[in-house]
């Protein structure tokens, strides 16, 4: 765990677990007990902040809704910007994690 999304390559767990997010099937409550077993297995803070953002807003039951609710072009935009602000989330969590 600490290899893959833990302090030494903290970009790249921060992308891998943005990314792992989307496949896996779990609601916010879910990811809690995921992420804290992750978290004593060496994941970073910012690699878990990108998971519990991208795990739950795209879970398959909240995509399906929203791309009948938006239509496709909105609907890749959401993907889009869920992704990207998982992110953006997880570099900013590391970074104030880093300096305090």
């Amino acid at each position: 765990m600490s290899g893959l999304f833990g302090e030494k390559g903290k970009g790249f767990g921060v992308l891998l677990a943005a990314a792992l997010g989307v496949p896996v099937y779990v609601c916010g409550g879910g990811t809690i007990p995921l992420l804290a077993e992750w978290l004593r297995g060496g994941m970073s803070y910012g690699s878990a902040a990108a998971f519990m953002v991208s795990g739950p807003a795209t879970k398959l039951t909240n995509l399906s809704a929203m791309k009948s609710v938006l239509g496709v072009g909105r609907f890749v935009s959401y993907a889009g910007f869920v992704l990207l602000f998982s992110v953006v989330l997880g570099f900013i969590v590391n970074f104030f994690y880093r300096a305090a």
